[in-house]
């Protein structure tokens, strides 16, 4: 850190790195933005007029050669994230990954070597754990204010039209690695497993209902958790009237959380059970300072983390287990069977992929096609 600013680049300069550019631009006593990187010079060339200040490069190993860094903030497409990561991590510097992080267990593995072997670390853009009410709920259950959670729905129902998936890179098994619960409902179920923490069991299954795109475009599950609670998970990009809902049914009092991309205080509705006291409804929906939980929220999170000398929360088993959910779905998805948490290692074949290769991703449901 050079007085106290984390010192960043951001590495692909596509749509999503408007996002983080943004976030820097309204931090900048906090955050320098030191250096910017795409390999498409004119694209590159066109993002730069918005950071002046910030040298460009067309090559990474150029940029982590001449650069003195805190971390990278990597926006490229899916498939580059896992070699972009591990080489920023083998340059001494700590990695924040737009999701999917990676594409398979195996390649997690990857990365938690590279981690090990550099002593650095790579975390996940997974911003919804950074509100103030996921706090404040986490908060609640460590007190078992609560008692214990029972049902909970997961929804990310959003729209991609056909023209977003005419990039080359979009809808491909081998480049965007996934479809919608890989590359949109990650987020919700990430935050899900942030307020529930160890599943037991998922069922599930997905389709391509409509677009004409080689992955599904829907998916569903049903999840056993290991505090005995039941979840229903949806995720789709065929919802023209979007939405990301989260809901938790306490034995005290129901909790829930409907915003799109990210969510403010006001977003949260807490209802206790009929026969509750003005003092347990009241701490119920006593929420913190208003934290919107953004990729500011989390960037500015990770500058503390690394002023702290410490784990970002989004990196490490935490972000294994997100990736060990979104395997565990795509297979029972595709094989029809029930998939146990932690069961998927060395030798299956969804081990080495979401989609197990593409060997039985003929379950894929089309309509349209």
């Amino acid at each position: 850190m050079t007085q106290n600013r984390l010192r960043t680049a951001i590495i692909g300069t596509g749509g999503i790195a408007q996002i983080h550019i943004e976030s820097i631009e309204a931090n900048e006593d906090l955050i320098e933005l030191k250096a910017l990187c795409d390999v498409d010079p004119e694209h590159l060339k066109t993002f730069a007029e918005r950071a002046p200040h910030a040298r460009s490069y067309t090559s990474l190993s150029e940029l982590l050669a001449n650069e003195d860094l805190d971390i990278v903030q990597i926006a490229t497409p899916p498939a580059t994230h896992v070699p972009l990561s591990i080489q920023a991590m083998e340059a001494g510097v700590n990695v924040l990954c737009e999701k999917p992080l990676c594409g398979s267990l195996a390649d997690f593995q990857k990365i938690k070597e590279a981690e090990k072997r550099t002593g650095q670390w790579c975390a996940s853009v997974f911003q919804f754990r950074y509100g103030a009410g996921t706090a404040h709920l986490q908060h609640l259950q460590e007190e078992d204010f609560l008692g214990r959670p029972l049902v909970a729905i997961c929804h990310t129902l959003w729209y991609r039209s056909r023209e977003y998936y005419e990039l080359e890179w979009r809808g491909r098994w081998a480049t965007e690695l996934g479809g919608p619960t890989t590359g949109h409902g990650i987020h919700a179920m990430d935050h899900l497993l942030a307020l529930l923490g160890d599943w037991e069991e998922i069922r599930a299954d997905m389709g391509t209902l409509d677009r004409p795109i080689d992955v599904e475009d829907t998916s569903m599950a049903i999840i056993r958790f290991a505090n005995g609670a039941m979840a229903s998970v949806v995720n789709s990009i065929l919802s023209p009237l979007e939405e990301t809902r989260i809901r938790l049914d306490f034995q005290k009092a129901s909790v829930e959380l409907k915003h799109l991309y990210a969510y403010k205080n006001e977003d949260w509705t807490f209802q206790p059970v009929e026969d509750s006291s003005e003092e347990f409804a009241q701490k119920l929906r006593d929420l913190p300072s208003d934290n919107r939980s953004d990729h500011t929220a989390q960037l500015l999170a990770i500058r503390e983390d690394v002023l702290a000398g410490r784990r970002p929360q989004t990196s490490g088993v935490a972000a294994e287990a997100t990736i060990d959910l979104i395997s565990s779905l795509y297979k029972a998805a595709l094989t029809g069977q029930p998939v146990q948490r932690g069961s998927i290692g060395p030798g299956d074949p969804f081990y080495e992929s979401f989609h197990g290769q593409q060997a039985i991703h003929h379950r894929l449901l089309s309509s349209t096609k």
